[in-house]
């Protein structure tokens, strides 16, 4: 698959490296609005190029913006977890109704013009037809759901933000004994940190992130939705360390369904506390296991396959997922 970039709208993250710094987003982004206007345009231009009767947007702003400016031939489906905030059956955590409101105002940017909207969830969920929203299971890697989930006695995690080390590393001073494989985005890190012979850290790469989840009593994370995902697959319990309003909305929906815990703070005493206790996402996996002709008969009154649908999309999606892909045209 060829991939072309664009610049696009970000988050930048606090000094501590632990939240999204609300003002230094915005003005770094608003520094960037001709490169974003650019972006638009290069939209719309390949889509004109590559004759594509369709494009898959995974929850990309500036592929709503484009629809709204350019109004481009090509039909539009977005697929993301977040469209699910859009569905009147979610519930949300105690926020601010101004947080939802806007939560919901970017994700309906997101999807301007869109003929439909598929929202990964966490369980099945009534179609909304006002919506064009379907609820569809998540798109889960084959080598996860290959995998031989064990219980090897060690505690695995992931922190988005490297600021989180402290607290990781606070936990285990009083806790030396139990071992710790936590994933990490320091660049600069070597791919495996020693920290003691009881904490590494390691560089992100998916192959060993599945394996050291597969082998793990539970999982600590910063709420994302597709890791929570693939821990509840592989029967592990989570702590959910939200760090903004998405992950939040994440953390408690998946709380609802029997995943695990939310917590302010990494307090891996509570997710040891978890892991005790024994589970079995039997619904879930049954759910997930749906995914792939699920997804593809939603597509397939849109797209002429050359393949089989089903490797096709889950092709495509695992791309997205973890090579961070943007908006595609078909």
């Amino acid at each position: 698959m060829l991939v072309h970039t664009f610049e696009s709208p970000n988050f930048l993250p606090s000094p501590q490296n632990r939240q999204v710094h609300l003002l230094k987003s915005i003005t770094y982004n608003l520094l960037r609005f001709h490169k974003y206007l650019h972006s638009v345009f290069y939209i719309n231009r390949m889509i004109r190029e590559t004759e594509a009767e369709v494009v898959v947007n995974f929850y990309e702003l500036l592929s709503g913006v484009t629809y709204l400016c350019c109004r481009p031939q090509a039909k539009m489906i977005c697929i993301a977890h977040q469209y699910l905030f859009l569905h009147p059956d979610f519930k949300f955590p105690d926020i601010h109704p101004l947080s939802v409101a806007s939560l919901k105002f970017f994700t309906r940017l997101t999807a301007l013009g869109a003929a439909k909207k598929l929202t990964l969830s966490f369980r099945k969920m009534r179609e909304h037809p006002k919506q064009t929203l379907i609820a569809v299971p998540p798109l889960l890697r084959k080598e996860v759901l290959e995998c031989e989930s064990a219980d090897n006695g060690y505690l695995h995690g992931y922190i988005l933000n490297s600021g989180y080390f402290q607290e990781i590393y606070d936990w285990h001073k009083d806790n030396p004994a139990v071992k710790l494989h936590f994933f990490w985005d320091k660049k600069e890190a070597e791919p495996v940190t020693e920290i003691t012979p009881n904490l590494h850290f390691h560089q992100l790469d998916d192959i060993s992130f599945i394996q050291y989840m597969a082998g793990a009593s539970a999982y600590a994370t910063t709420a994302g939705f597709e890791s929570v995902c693939e821990a509840m697959y592989l029967n592990k319990p989570v702590l959910m360390v939200p760090v903004h309003i998405e992950q939040a909305c994440n953390a408690f929906d998946a709380c609802r369904i029997g995943a695990g815990i939310i917590g302010s703070r990494f307090e891996l005493n509570k997710l040891r506390e978890l892991a005790e206790k024994k589970i079995n996402h039997q619904d879930f996996r049954h759910w997930v296991k749906q995914a792939d002709w699920l997804i593809a008969r939603e597509f397939r009154e849109d797209l002429v396959f050359e393949e089989n649908p089903q490797p096709f999309l889950r092709r495509v999606f695992t791309n997205w997922v973890y090579k961070m892909g943007r908006s595609l045209p078909v």
